[in-house]
């Protein structure tokens, strides 16, 4: 660790300490200072971890409340020193003229240059390019905007602080630093005192603006940049028959993911689109107001094209003073017609004033840019290109990116539901008695006729349905009424959880049928929706490419395919095939189906999109974003990739200008490198696949007879853990479970995850790896050799071991057994308890070896500096959260308790920083 972080922590731990001391009294500020030097001594192993329980365990929770609050602010201020830390030692770097690093675009550019790519190749590339965070909601990510507020004035104030102190000191610097240092405590004052999560379940509409939250910090304005640069160099490099590209389309699934949320209904989508358009509408006419402010040139000192003197006079900007400004009345008229246009599309209370009234709404994005182009134009005919390239040129990058959407709305629904939907509909048009009864062949007749079919299924105002299946149709109708309003990017997505044959796909396209968002016409349907199968168990990812190579066998179904630019989008689950077989079963079953579709699609001859639905935690398919696709095989990238990006990592990763250029960097160079580079020099590749299969059969074996087979795991998980407490204490608006919990199959991803990061045992990013590497090495020394060249040379196993030792350092089996201990069965404790620790030994051991670490963060010094310096302080809130938890399920009904538990799994989920 610097210096400078080192005494950034300390300064705000000295001033947070001093808060606390005022606002709750010296016994509390007393019992903080002792829990963290407990803490320490346990960290450094001078005590045992019971020394620290004994002084935690027995006091009132309203002692023990203000002791989580303390722990979880300091998480938090820890988190904004080391970001601070990260970023200055990367502009230290820059300023030094070090080599750019890897995952920045500047590395990339360089890489390119020194590599033979011709512009024909990049052209391919770039022109079905699509790289889409797709942000979606998470339970721990529940943050107030409030908080956000004041850790952005913290930043900006410890920003100051370095200024100040990095200058030579004269007479003004200690005022000056005890002016910053009272503005500090006074905004940590405030953090104290504002309740750091909400006490009322979230909402699908809270979590829409929690979501909105990051493109007003960052990405309205990041997004653009990045897609200009990117555009730009590659046409300089490339040549100019590079096409212009926004590389970058974001998405979210917040408020159309339904699979299995009630909440998620047609309003709740109507609520998402209309607050992304809103929002980006607003962006526009706030740069069209500081547009007209700039663009003062007198058309008596520069020349002006015709096109832009007829723009002006249509902009009803008579003004005497402005007779001779015309991009100032030209822009005037713009911001008068987006004005009309934010009234139409949202409403009438969306702006303010009524001035634009008689302007005329855009009918589209296009035509709006057309009208900036016109700007452009008579910009740069007057050698004005400097003016061109600055704000203008970000509102038109914006316009490229953004269009009137803002981002893509996914929908998403599991393929029983839209069999159950279909069954209903099909009954009550007399087509089918029993549609779910019928064999596959059958129904797939009866699908590709009804897609084939003009006719109508369900008469106008029909709803006499159950009340899930309305609910489904009026949700497909809903994103029908977005797309007309706000274009056909705003809802271009269908998924399909649990996609296990052709028919699961083909029911959707009909259901979209009868809502217009596909339109029938004959054997060659047209439609703006990409029909999305996700695979998600390990047998379903087995057999992906067979579904697919099926699918694409049907004329209905690839002629529709031909008119959305014969590209297949697929997602790939990486939760439920973890659930289903552990993190290493599941990370080669990931790669495997990927190196089958890929063959399937090259013969086939159809473009891929792979969608990859990561979570935040290794467990779910998290990790450093660049290694991930650059470890993705040969052909699975082509320009494009879309990853979902999920609660504190969102925070995290775009909560401020700088992290959202970093990682959305990240995002784009890896793209860019693995569509066009060779990166992976693996020779005999297919022997390299055979050894991932016998290991990945290993190590789901050993997986299989703890979390499948041991009839004490589930009671042991559901006791150990905060499972059930993810569900009853509000926390995030879709249910934890999809009903009783008598397999890990009926737990949905976040919580089985959140679950085991909070007890500290992380088991979903490493358990049955160990025992699965010492079976096949088998004390065969050229077998050990084999796997150290393999981690050396091959990107996709350097990658799952590197992720896995990540998540193994932030596992701590002295806090699982203290968890342990809430198990009732003495005997299931005790067995599963050794079983998990045991694994956790061996896995660490045999990471060692194949790595030839000496630590489990080796290759990651930033991370470990973090863990050093940040882990100690977590103990106290896994001490407290498991009291509490061992107090609440005793029948504790203490108005305290809940929020107590609640603030626990906030202060970890934020220390950890990728928790589920």
């Amino acid at each position: 660790m610097n210096d400078q972080l080192r005494e950034d922590i300390r300064h705000l731990g000295r001033i947070l300490g001093n808060v606390i001391a005022e606002q709750e009294g010296e016994d509390i500020f007393a019992l903080v200072e002792q829990a963290r030097r407990r803490a320490f001594g346990v960290s450094l192993g001078g005590e045992d971890l019971s020394t620290l329980n004994e002084l935690l365990a027995g006091r009132p929770t309203e002692q023990l409340l203000p002791v989580v609050r303390a722990f979880s602010h300091f998480a938090l201020l820890v988190n904004l020193a080391e970001d601070l830390s990260d970023e200055s030692e990367r502009q230290k770097g820059l300023d030094a003229g070090e080599m750019p690093k890897d995952s920045t675009l500047a590395a990339t550019w360089i890489k390119l240059k020194n590599a033979d790519i011709s512009g024909e190749e990049v052209t391919r590339m770039i022109e079905g390019a699509e790289i889409a965070p797709v942000l979606t909601a998470h339970p721990t990510e529940t943050r107030r905007r409030t908080v956000f507020d004041v850790q952005k004035d913290i930043t900006r104030l410890m920003i100051e602080r370095h200024s100040i102190l990095s200058r030579p000191e004269n007479a003004r610097t200690r005022p000056r630093l005890e002016k910053i240092d009272r503005a500090l405590r006074r905004t940590i004052t405030v953090l104290w005192q504002t309740a750091l999560v909400r006490v009322a379940r979230p909402r699908i509409e809270d979590e829409v603006e929690v979501g909105l939250r990051y493109y007003k910090l960052s990405l309205l304005q990041t997004i653009p940049r990045i897609n200009q640069d990117v555009s730009r160099e590659l046409r300089d490099r490339f040549g100019p028959q590079v096409p212009k590209s926004a590389v970058i389309k974001p998405g979210s699934w917040i408020g159309g993911d339904h699979d299995g949320n009630p909440y998620v209904t047609a309003d709740t989508l109507h609520y998402a689109t209309t607050r992304a358009a809103q929002t980006v509408l607003r962006h526009y006419i706030r740069e069209l107001h500081a547009l007209e402010h700039e663009l003062s040139l007198s058309d008596r000192l520069t020349e002006v094209s015709d096109e832009l003197v007829d723009l002006a006079a249509k902009g009803r900007n008579d003004v005497p003073s402005r007779v001779d400004e015309p991009y100032r009345r030209a822009v005037h008229g713009m911001r008068g017609r987006m004005m009309k246009t934010c009234c139409e599309l949202i409403g009438k209370d969306s702006v303010e004033g009524n001035w634009y009234q008689d302007h005329q709404a855009y009918p589209d994005a296009e035509t709006f840019t057309r009208d900036l182009n016109v700007l452009d134009a008579s910009l740069r005919a007057s050698h004005d290109d400097l003016i061109a390239d600055d704000r203008l040129a970000r509102l038109r990058a914006a316009v490229f990116s953004f269009g009137f959407h803002l981002y893509s709305l996914d929908i998403r629904q599991n393929s029983d539901s839209f069999e159950d939907v279909l069954d209903e509909v099909f009954a009550a048009a007399g087509v089918a008695t029993s549609y779910r009864d019928l064999d596959e062949t059958a129904k797939r007749a009866l699908l590709l006729a009804e897609m084939a079919s003009p006719r109508p299924l369900i008469p106008v105002g029909d709803n006499n349905f159950s009340e899930a299946t309305v609910r489904e149709l009026k949700l497909i109708e809903a994103a029908k009424q977005a797309v007309d309003r706000f274009g056909p990017r705003m809802v271009p997505h269908c998924i399909i959880s649990m996609a296990t044959s052709v028919t699961d796909v083909l029911e959707p396209m009909v259901l979209l049928k009868e809502f217009g968002l596909i339109r029938p016409n004959g054997d060659k349907p047209t439609g703006s929706i990409d029909i999305i199968p996700l695979f998600e168990t390990i047998d379903d990812l087995q057999a992906g490419a067979d579904i697919l190579q099926d699918l694409w066998g049907e004329p209905v179904y690839r002629n529709y395919l031909a008119q959305r630019g014969n590209t297949q989008e697929v997602m790939l689950g990486y939760s439920d095939s973890n659930k289903d077989g552990g993190y290493f079963a599941a990370n080669w079953a990931l790669y495997d189906a990927e190196l089958a579709i890929v063959k399937a699609s090259q013969k086939a001859g159809v473009g891929l999109r792979f969608f990859h639905g990561r979570g935040g935690t290794v467990g779910r398919g998290g990790g450093p974003s660049y290694d991930a696709i650059l470890a993705q095989p040969k052909g699975a990238v082509t320009g494009s990739v879309r990853v979902t990006e999920q609660g504190e990592i969102i925070s995290a990763k775009y909560g401020s200008a700088v992290s959202a250029r970093r990682n959305l960097e990240a995002l784009v160079a890896s793209t860019l490198e693995a569509s066009l580079l060779e990166v992976s020099d693996l020779e005999q590749p297919e022997e390299a696949y055979q050894i991932m299969r016998q290991i990945s059969a290993l190590s789901q074996k050993k997986y299989a007879e703890l979390v499948h087979d041991d009839p004490g795991f589930i009671p042991y998980f559901t006791s150990s853990t905060p499972l059930a407490e993810i569900g009853s204490l509000n926390i995030g608006s879709r249910p934890a479970t999809r009903k009783q919990t008598s397999t890990v199959s009926d737990l949905r991803a976040i919580p089985w995850v959140l679950a085991w990061s909070q007890s500290r045992v992380m088991l979903p990013g490493w358990f049955g790896v160990g025992t699965a590497f010492k079976q096949w090495i088998d004390g065969d020394e050229d077998k050990l050799r084999r796997l150290q060249e393999l981690n050396e040379r091959w990107p996709f196993f350097r990658s799952v071991l590197s992720n896995m030792a990540q998540v193994m350092s932030k596992a701590d089996m002295a806090l699982a057994k203290l968890y342990a201990g809430l198990v009732d069965d003495d005997g299931v404790e005790a067995r599963v308890f050794e079983t998990i620790r045991d694994e956790y030994e061996l896995t660490r051991r045999m990471f060692y070896e194949i790595t030839e670490s000496y630590t489990l963060l080796d290759d990651n010094p930033e991370l470990e500096r973090s863990a050093r310096k940040r882990f100690p302080y977590l103990l106290p809130l896994n001490c407290i959260q498991a009291e509490m938890l061992r107090r609440y399920r005793a029948g504790d009904d203490g108005e305290l308790v809940g929020p107590c538990i609640r603030l626990t799994m906030n202060g970890l989920a934020t220390a950890l920083r990728n928790s589920g």
